[in-house]
């Protein structure tokens, strides 16, 4: 009788079941929170574009002559909104999109672009491009800034911790008249 309750009791299950439940549950937590955090960085570097494309666009003064700003000027703004939400801008590494000269009815070579190494984020800025390559609307000519950050996953016992994913940002605004 005794051995038969041995056999088929229950005793110990919950602890079975919590050892193969609460790491995958541990590992769902953090995944949550990476991905989180991937989000975040995403949403700072497209924002920082967006305010680096809105400073390119903007003359630096009335009094001064209406003059552009400088790609110097753009990479401080998107440094000092990248230090502000805790990010290195010295990650930063620019990207050239392949955006058309402004006022050209066919693209042959794309609009160069200016990159800032200077120690600061190195940021792409192409000025006088072409917007709205694509559409139907009429065309519309600005200014480009485009960079991206690297991001790595720290999740334990996968494949993601040594995957390096590269964020991209890109911000076009028309310039101002």
């Amino acid at each position: 009788m005794r051995w038969k309750r041995i056999i088929t009791g229950t005793r110990g299950q919950e602890i079975a079941e919590a050892a193969v439940v609460l790491p995958l549950m541990m590992m769902f937590l953090l995944g949550i929170y990476w991905f989180g955090r991937a989000y975040n960085i995403y949403g700072t570097i497209t924002h920082a574009a967006r305010e680096g494309a809105r400073t390119a666009t903007a003359p630096t003064c009335a009094m001064c002559g209406n003059v552009a700003t400088t790609q110097d000027q753009v990479a401080d703004k998107i440094a000092d909104i990248l230090k502000a939400s805790k990010l290195d801008p010295a990650k930063v590494s620019a990207i050239t999109p392949a955006l058309c000269d402004c006022g050209t009815p066919s693209c042959g070579t794309p609009v160069a672009c200016a990159t800032v190494t200077s120690g600061k984020a190195q940021v792409c800025v192409q000025r006088n491009v072409l917007l709205n390559a694509n559409t139907s609307n009429p065309p519309a000519c600005g200014v480009a800034v485009s960079f991206r950050y690297p991001y790595q996953f720290w999740l334990p016992f996968t494949s993601l911790n040594k995957q390096l994913i590269q964020l991209r940002a890109q911000a076009e605004a028309t310039g101002e008249n």
